[in-house]
Order: C-alpha cells, then structure tokens, then sequence
C-alpha cells in the first residue's frame, strides 16, 4: 500500500466496493466472519495481519469462560461478527463482557458488532448522558465512512477531555520507561533526547495516519532479533532513510524500508550513535508501539514529556502539567476573541470571510518562555479550528469551493511559520518543535475529514521557530522579524525578589538597563522590559500578556513597574485577577498569580475576570473606568511608599520586639508550668503573642527581663541557664550585630508599649470582611510576626477595623499567596484618611470600643473564629465605624 493519505473519496470509493462484494453473502459468522472482517479493514487502510489480533482469545468477565475475539485493534476497536440476522445487542454485551479482561493498552475505545447485513457502533469515550450508539446497514456503509475514520487513525479526541488527559499520561509514562533503559545503559544526554524525539514521532505516525498503519512496529517485529540485539542498528538504519527521499536511500532492495515516506531533516537529520536495546527492552518498545498514539494532547504530553529526565518527576508523570484551561485564560482575551467575534459579525459575507482567512495568516506569535511550547501548541490549534469553521462556512456559501481540492495546502493559512519561542535549554525546545508537528497534522486531518480533500503531510515543509537562548539577553527583533500584528504571550519564570540568585538579578539588570532600581522586582519583570523594547522599535506593533506571579501588581513593585509600562503608552487590555495556577514542574506547588495584558489600543473595551477564591472559576465582570495597576475597575493611581502617615490623624507603626534567642526567651505551654514555679522567674514571665497567638488565641510566655535585678540571675537556675543559653545562640551567629550585642538577658529587638497599643497580625486570609486586629495592656508582649502602634483612646483601631481600611489594604497592599499582607509604609501610611475633627476622632473610638464589646460577648471565640468570614455575626459588625 502506498504510503499516501487516504483521502476520505478513496475511502468511500473503497466502501462501495466492500459493500458490492458482501451484499449477496450468506452472513455465516464461522465461515465469513474472519474475511468479512479482513476486507472491512482494508477499506480503512488496514492491510496487515498484525495491526489486529483476529481470533483473540479472552476470558468472559460475567461467566469466567473463555471465547474469542474476533477482531481486536489495541487501544482503538474490537469487533464481534455475528451471523445474518442475529441480535447485536447480546453481541454487543459480549463484547464488553470481554474488554474487562484485557490489558489497559488493549482496551478499545470503540465497540462494532456486525450480522454482515448491518452494523452497530458504540463509542465508549462518549460523554456522561450520551450514548454514543450509531446504527447503520451495510448498504449505508459508504455514507458512515467518516463516523468510523478511526480505524484510519483519526481519532477527533475532545481537547482537554480526560481521556485525552489519561491518553497522554499513559504516553508519557512509556517513553519515560524507555528513557531509563538509555540512561542506565550510559547512552549520551543529548543523544538520548533525539533518540526519544524520533521514536515518538514514529510512534504517533504509525496510528495517526502518517504512513500505514503500524509500519513501525512491524518494522520492529519483522527486521529485529527478539533477543534486541540489533534493534539499535535497525532503528538507526530506519532513522536515517527517514531523512532521505525514497529515490535517494540506501537499502532501496528493503521494500519495508522503502514502504516509509521522507520526512525530512527537522527530526530525523543529526547523526547520533547506536543506542544498545536487550529483549526486555524491546519489549518495551513494542509495549509503546502497541498503545495508541492518535489520542494524545500535544500540549499534555509535551509537558509531561518534558519531565521524563527527572527521577522525581518520572515518579510524579500525570500530577502536574499546565492545564488547557489555564492557557486559554490568556489566548482567548488577548486575540481569540476578537477573532470569534470578527467570524461571527462576517457570518453571512464571503469576501469578509476570505479577509478574515487572510488577516489570519498575517498574524505572527511569540512566546519569551515557551518551554515545551504549550502556549504556541494551543493558539496554533484553536487557530487552525477557526480557520476550518471558515472554510466550511466559505463552502457552504459557494458550494464550488468544494471542487477545487488540488490546492489544499495553500489554502492553509494559518502555518507552523508563524510561531516563535525562546526557550533557555535544548531538550524542551525539541519537543516544542516536534508537539507543534503532531498538532499541525491533527489539524490538517480534521480539514481533511471535514472538507473531504488532503493537505499533505509529509514530507514535513515548515516548522516552529523555537530558539535556544536566554530570553532575558537575547535580541527579540534578532529572532522575530517585523511585523504590524504581533501577539507576545507566555509564562515566564515564578521566582520572587527573595527566590531569585545573582544570575538571576543579572538577567533582570540586563533586561531592564542599568539605570533602573531592582531590588524587590520579581524575575518576570525582566520578560515586561523585553517586551516594552521590541515594541519601542517601530516596526513591530502589536500586544502582549503574560502569566507572572501575583506580586506584580501589589505592593511597592507596582508604582516602578506600571509607572515604566503606562510612561510607554500601554493599557491594560484584560486581566485576570489572583487565581491558583498549577505550575509545569513537577513537585511546585501552585503559584497565586495573575494574567494581565496590554495595549496601545485606546478603543479596546478593558475586561476583567474575578475569582472568588484562588481556586474558583473565573467570572467576567463589567469595567467602567479601566483597568488600573491593581487590576481594579477605577483610576490608574500609583501608590509609592511613605516614611510617615499621610495623615496626621494615624499613628506611626513599628514592628513588634524581636528575641532573636534560639526560643530561650520563649515559654512554651509545656514549659509553663516549670518556669512559673520558680519564683524569681515568674516575676518576669509576661503574655507573648505572635501572630498564630493573636489570630487564634493560643497560649504562649516570655520572660521580659527589661529592667531585671542582676542579682536574679544567681537566684535562678531558670533565668541564668536561659540567658547563657541566648549568649551561646547569639555568639555563633554569622550576623556581627547579633554577636556584638551585649545584653543578653533582652530581647534582640524591644518595642514594649507603656500604656494601650494595637497589635496588627502581618498577614491575614484574603477573605477577611475587616482586617483582624488587638488592643492589648502594655503588659502583654508583641512579638515581631506583628506590627504594634500606640493607642491610647482606641481610635488607631477603630480606623484598621473598618471595611475603608480592609478596602484600600487589598487594593493596593501586598500579598503572600493569596493572604494579605501588612505594611506600614505602604498600606497605612498611605491610608487616604480626610482630616478628623476632635468630635469625629472620638465617635470613630466609640465605634470601635462597640466592636471589642461584641467580641466580648464571646470571649470563648478567636479573631480567626470572630472574623470568620462565613459566619460572622451581622450584628457584630462595625458599620459605625465605616460612617
């Protein structure tokens, strides 16, 4: 058979000779089934008796007896023939009845049962509350070619299903198992990682339509030893007449090699030694071999794939990718859209159509960070699906356009040509690369099934532009070349001001110039200053968004990094609120982040997507002002740091006394007891609250030897061997003011209040009403995991409880996650308050005395039970204080 595509007119052509040949059959299931079965595969290109297991023999899971299959396509279908006039539904059962007792890659995802006169179809990946049954008669056949095209290797998985999820995983987790074969038998890094390359490209051209069906595993079968031996030798042989036209090769007496068409040089063209393979190890690859490939998700896969090197991540194969969904999130706002919408509006217009075809293959797209190329995989598909829809609607408004099938692949418009990425190491380069092939083929197969003519495939002509470099000091207009419709996306590197190295902070100091103030920035800026360069060269117009961490748009790094993006002309076109993102890594826990992008379109209507916590689904709110820095609906204000209140009404803020002490200041619940018997230590043993202590009204001490008699240390054991203790902690320490300082007996860092303060936990959930905040006596000791001020009459209190402050604090404070998190210079100092009368200042106090009097009618509760924000009471809170 030739290695050309079957075409979906060759298909039907071949139906319609099966169906002539078995319409006079006598239908006997023992004397036909077998041949019946034979032909019916042929039609579908299967021509090899190995590509389905006929006669296998199963073990029934109702009964335990055994029977056999009559025809069985692992991963893909099993058939059941009946004679003429049987029921096919009790065939049907039969045959379910078997599937329990095949291997996981065995399993079918179709059943067809067949009395020669009929046939009945059950997709078993149908969707909950679909039965995915067709029934059809033989005469029909030429008619339901298309409902049975995956016996041709096209399969139309659901993109983010979870069988395609599952799919993927399990594909992933072989070509890990092989991957450790090479590995242990010492096969170079580099060498390894082309090696998988190409088998996974066989591996899926040998179910997806790419040549015939299974042509590599009975290469495998039938040209290499069962001890493996020479397996290595032949799949190099197999790989390097891949690379070469037929009429070009050598071996051209193998008619087996010669039965594969020329791919070309993108996968098959570097020179890499024979990898040694054994039996056991062949086995494996012939496990892969036998598991069905059409079914994966690029973008699944590639991720996982990526991680194959990694033992940890190997372990881990299936718990971590980035979703589908997440990355639509930022495709869709920043271009999908609009392009849907532009479809939509040009419905019924030809020529806005074939403009709308033409505006698609102008577009140019780039990803800074693509990794294994997630984000260029999905745009490339949900662009090619566009792109169809038009090409069906273009027919059905010009039915001749249907004729014209000799230019099929020009007529693509959108091409593999138009994407770029960076990425900073070679082996998630590859498999962008090699992912953007396996996409593009499933959208040419769905424009071959839909519009009935073939794009060609192979030999592979174009291919994603993916760069290895470091995103951060590469020339952007080196890699990409001009051009007015530029979309730039991705998901840059999550790493903070605190998690970043020096050659991190050179990359940042590379990217943004050397005039610019960096401390605090997180890496991802360093992807914004890019951007804003390549597009300060005017050849280049366009938009860009990333996914960054939350952090962005918080805290003092807003006003130094939108105070740069806005100074140069953007807006923000859309922005996703802080949400959980799953990273690609395996073992990284999810990062709170943010998707924001940017325009210079000032007729783009801004959109903004909430979360109702980090988790939740997004929902699209209206925007009536803009989007400002802080992704809220409202004036684009830049808040800098203070030193000192802007009003003169609040109080200066500090942070609580630091021990610095090893825990030898500190008395804990299981200590208490012992401490407080000692007499002359229990003169000194004072209430001690951090922030669980505050939040959750937990019990802790300290002893506070301020102004302690000298003379007590020799009174008690307690205190002298606690204080020698802190002096050998502080001795050691690498920090010399810490080792310097002389007084041992003190706390490292003393804020102790002599009359009434407030103590403000530095962070507090995100769902907080009001934010959670304490007067206490100045016996009661604030440790520093807690901001303290004076607050002699309760009115510093009262303005942090009100929902003004809580307001403004998730504005435009900081955050750590999701939580939020307190900053005097930032949050209070910057607190717009109007200026307070005397009269005012002391209806705001009473209010807030109103406040601590509703708490006390529960002194069993804690701040975290009190502020609840699921269940607190009405009644207890402080509206007074918003008035």
């Amino acid at each position: 058979m030739s290695h050309k595509l079957l075409v979906l007119s060759d298909i039907r052509a071949r139906a319609g000779a099966f169906v002539a040949q078995w319409r006079e059959a006598e239908g006997y299931e023992r004397g036909e089934a077998q041949s019946f079965v034979r032909d019916l595969l042929r039609v579908f290109g299967i021509t090899r008796s190995t590509a389905a297991v006929y006669e296998k023999r199963a073990q029934r899971a109702s009964t335990g007896g055994q029977g056999y299959i009559d025809a069985l396509i692992s991963g893909t279908a099993l058939i059941e023939m009946k004679s003429a006039g049987a029921d096919l539904v009790k065939a049907e059962a039969q045959a379910l009845d078997y599937i329990e007792s095949l291997t996981q890659h065995e399993r079918p995802d179709f059943v067809i049962t067949s009395d020669f006169r009929s046939f009945r179809l059950l997709d078993l990946t149908a969707d909950a509350g679909k039965d995915g049954l067709l029934e059809f008669s033989l005469e029909e056949l030429p008619a339901h070619v298309e409902d049975l095209m995956f016996l041709a290797g096209y399969r139309r998985a659901k993109f983010g299903s979870t069988d395609q999820e599952a799919a993927s995983i399990k594909a992933a987790q072989l070509m890990a198992k092989l991957y450790e074969h090479l590995e242990s038998t010492g096969y170079d890094d580099h060498q390894a990682s082309i090696f998988l390359i190409r088998t996974l490209f066989c591996l899926y051209a040998d179910d997806a339509g790419l040549w015939e069906r299974d042509l590599f595993s009975r290469y495998i079968e039938e040209r290499t030893s069962e001890d493996g031996s020479d397996l290595g030798a032949q799949l190099t042989t197999l790989y390097q007449a891949l690379n070469r036209p037929e009429d070009n090769r050598y071996g051209r007496a193998d008619d087996l090699i010669m039965a594969f068409p020329y791919v070309n040089g993108s996968v098959f063209g570097e020179a890499v030694d024979i990898p040694y393979f054994d039996r056991a190890s062949r086995e494996l690859l012939l496990q892969a071999a036998y598991f069905n490939w059409s079914s994966i998700s690029p973008a699944i896969f590639g991720s996982l794939f990526q991680s194959v090197k990694s033992k940890k991540a190997r372990r881990e194969l299936g718990e971590h990718y980035t979703t589908e969904t997440n990355i639509l999130k930022l495709i869709r706002p920043l271009f999908l859209d609009e392009l849907e919408e532009r479809f939509t509006k040009a419905y019924a217009k030809k020529r806005e159509l074939e403009k709308l075809l033409e505006h698609l293959g102008s577009l140019s797209f780039f990803d800074p960070a693509c990794g294994c190329g997630n984000f260029l995989i999905i745009a490339y598909r949900e662009l090619r699906g566009l792109e169809l829809r038009i090409h069906e609607r273009l027919q059905q408004l010009d039915p001749t356009r249907a004729q014209l099938s000799l230019d099929a692949g020009a007529r693509v418009h959108v091409t593999l040509t138009q994407f770029y990425g960076i990425e900073l190491e070679e082996w998630p380069a590859t498999i962008a690369r090699t992912a953007m092939f396996l996409v593009e083929h499933q959208a040419n197969q769905a424009v071959n099934l839909t519009l009935g003519y073939a794009v060609p495939m192979l030999p592979l002509q174009d291919s994603a532009r993916i760069t290895v470099a470091n995103a951060l000091h590469a020339d952007w207009s080196q890699i990409i070349p001009p051009t007015t419709s530029l979309y730039v996306m991705g998901n840059p590197p999550f790493l903070g001001d605190n998690t970043r190295g020096a050659d991190q902070l050179a990359d940042l100091h590379n990217a943004w110039g050397g005039d610019k103030t960096l401390s605090r920035m997180d890496y991802v800026t360093g992807w914004h200053a890019k951007a804003l360069t390549l597009f300060r060269d005017p050849r280049y117009r366009g938009e860009w968004a990333f996914v960054t961490t939350n952090s962005i748009t918080q805290g003092d790094q807003v006003p130094r990094l939108y105070g740069w993006i806005f100074e140069a002309g953007w807006r923000i076109k859309f922005a996703h609120q802080t949400f959980a993102w799953s990273s690609e890594a395996p073992g990284a826990a999810a990062v709170h982040c943010v998707i924001v992008g940017h325009t210079q379109n000032a007729k783009a209507n801004p959109r903004l997507f909430e979360y109702e916590r980090p988790k939740a689904e997004p929902h699209e709110v209206p925007v009536r002002i803009g989007i400002n820095a802080y992704l809220q609906d409202a004036k684009n204000i830049l808040v800098e740091k203070r030193s000192a209140p802007l009003s003169s009404a609040l109080a200066v803020v500090e942070y609580g006394s630091k021990p610095t002490d090893d825990g030898n200041l500190i008395i804990e619940p299981d200590q208490y007891a012992e401490v407080i018997a000692d007499p002359v230590a229990a003169k000194y043993v004072r209430k001690y609250v951090g922030a669980r202590e505050l939040i959750h009204d937990e019990d802790r001490w300290c002893l506070w030897l301020d102004g302690m008699d000298p003379a007590d240390l020799n009174r008690s054991r307690t205190l002298r061997d606690r204080v020698e203790a802190v002096r050998e902690f502080r001795g050691a320490s690498r920090a010399s003011a810490t080792r310097e300082y002389p007084h041992h007996h003190l706390f490292r860092q003393l804020a102790k209040k002599d009359a009434n303060y407030a103590c403000i936990p530095i962070h507090v959930g995100e769902g907080r009403r009001y934010y959670p905040v304490a007067l206490f006596d100045a016996d009661v000791i604030a440790s520093n995991a807690n901001f303290v001020m004076n607050d002699p009459d309760g009115f510093q209190f009262a303005i942090m409880s009100s929902s003004m402050f809580i307001t403004w604090q998730k504005a435009i404070g900081g955050r750590l996650g999701s939580s939020l998190r307190f900053a005097s210079t930032l949050t209070w100092y910057t607190l717009p308050l109007p200026s307070v009368s005397p009269s005012a200042r002391e209806a705001i106090a009473t209010a807030g005395h109103g406040v601590l009097e509703a708490r006390a009618l529960h002194p069993e509760r804690s701040l975290a039970e009190h502020y609840n924000p699921l269940a607190m009471d009405p009644w207890a809170c402080p509206q007074v204080v918003d008035g």
